[in-house]
């Protein structure tokens, strides 16, 4: 791995960071942890595209640039320490239009992909299910077929921001004698399709980014079918490593974790030598959490599925940001329990809510516990089957 970037990679960056300084100046950005998770902003996502930074390392032949994960990590890096507005072109940017690519039929293909390129639609993700939220494999949410069509009954829940989207990319069980991991199949599903109903979940902050929705006999052409019926928990095997993988795994908190930084240097806590060396931790853990994204975004660009190593990278980052939250906290004493909204507080009460959001981090997108089974397996070589 090199660990240098190119000059061109270095102007792309400087590139990057004039644009968002220019929307910080015009009021369209909100510089506070965890800001682009709960916000999506049509408009950002089209000043994106416009530039050409949807569909960064996509195929030319599919309107993307065709340039390195390298280089669309110095591009999200950016956008993170800013907390740019990206949950509009997010899933289907990142994740939703390479699984086309991949699996998807030419029609497919031909309907969606310069959509999400040019952020005229917005996918959520419809995996997790009350009772099979680790546990992807054992969703209950079924697809019958009927004619040509697929009859889709069933519920997902955490569906993030499905509320903004127009389609769900959904899981469902189309053989249910089938052996497990061997009977779900992939579709794209309008999410205002008749029998479709979007119900909102409030996290413990009182942020409505999460939803449950459910499926009431509802029809699905059997031309959505995405890849080969029964194939669909392989198909997502490779799609969620790329959803790991990203640097916003390390960087919700960004803004919290500068503040923090300044306020220690610029309080009497700057001759604690305590609480100096649990800085130097931070931004030590923060330097290590960075290097394996870079890593990450190395061995795809060398033509490897990163499976191991995407869970090592989720698993440290989302264990730092908690320990980053925790830390905040404890250094601003009571005041670091102070929500927005209350005048004087610091950091208008960032560190109260990355505390509560704290929680989420090590289950979406993968548990701790998970993953460490991936990193053993895949990573180590460990096999557990009984003897």
């Amino acid at each position: 791995m090199d660990f240098s970037f190119t000059e061109e990679q270095h102007r792309f960056r400087r590139d990057v960071r004039e644009f968002l300084e220019e929307e910080s100046e015009k009021g369209a950005l909100e510089v506070r942890s965890n800001y682009f998770i709960e916000t999506s902003s049509p408009e950002f996502s089209r000043k994106l595209a416009s530039k050409g930074w949807l569909g960064l390392t996509w195929p030319k032949e599919y309107g993307g640039a065709d340039r390195s994960y390298i280089d669309r990590t110095i591009l999200m890096e950016e956008l993170m320490r800013y907390q740019a507005p990206l949950m509009y072109h997010f899933f289907g940017e990142r994740q939703i239009g390479p699984s086309l690519m991949h699996f998807g039929t030419e029609e497919q293909k031909s309907e969606f992909l310069a959509k999400i390129i040019n952020a005229e639609i917005s996918f959520c993700l419809g995996m997790s299910e009350p009772g099979a939220g680790s546990d992807v494999a054992a969703v209950k949410t079924s697809a019958r077929e009927e004619g040509d069509y697929y009859i889709i009954n069933g519920q997902k829940t955490w569906t993030t921001h499905a509320h903004n989207a127009d389609y769900v990319w959904l899981l469902a069980v189309t053989d249910p004698e089938g052996p497990k991991y061997r009977n779900l199949s992939e579709f794209i599903v309008d999410i205002r399709a008749p029998g479709v109903e979007v119900r909102p979940l409030y996290n413990m902050i009182g942020v409505h980014s999460f939803n449950e929705v459910y499926f009431d006999d509802v029809k699905v052409h059997k031309k959505y079918l995405v890849g080969k019926k029964n194939k669909g928990f392989y198909q997502m095997l490779a799609q969620v490593d790329y959803e790991r993988a990203g640097i916003e795994r390390l960087m919700q908190n960004y803004p919290l974790f500068e503040n923090l930084k300044a306020h220690v240097r610029n309080s009497p806590l700057s001759s604690d030598s305590l609480v100096r060396d649990r800085l130097a931790q931070l931004e030590i853990e923060f330097q290590v959490g960075r290097l394996l994204v870079y890593h990450v975004a190395w061995v795809i660009d060398q033509g490897r599925i990163p499976n191991y190593e995407a869970a090592v990278s989720k698993t440290f980052c989302t264990l730092y940001e908690q320990r980053l939250g925790n830390m905040a906290t404890e250094i601003l004493g009571e005041f670091g329990h102070v929500m927005p909204g209350f005048e004087g507080t610091p950091f208008k009460g960032d560190a109260a809510e990355s505390y509560l959001w704290s929680p989420s981090y090590t289950i979406q997108g993968g548990t701790v516990e998970i993953l460490k089974t991936v990193i053993a397996t895949r990573g180590l070589g460990l096999d557990f089957k009984e003897r």
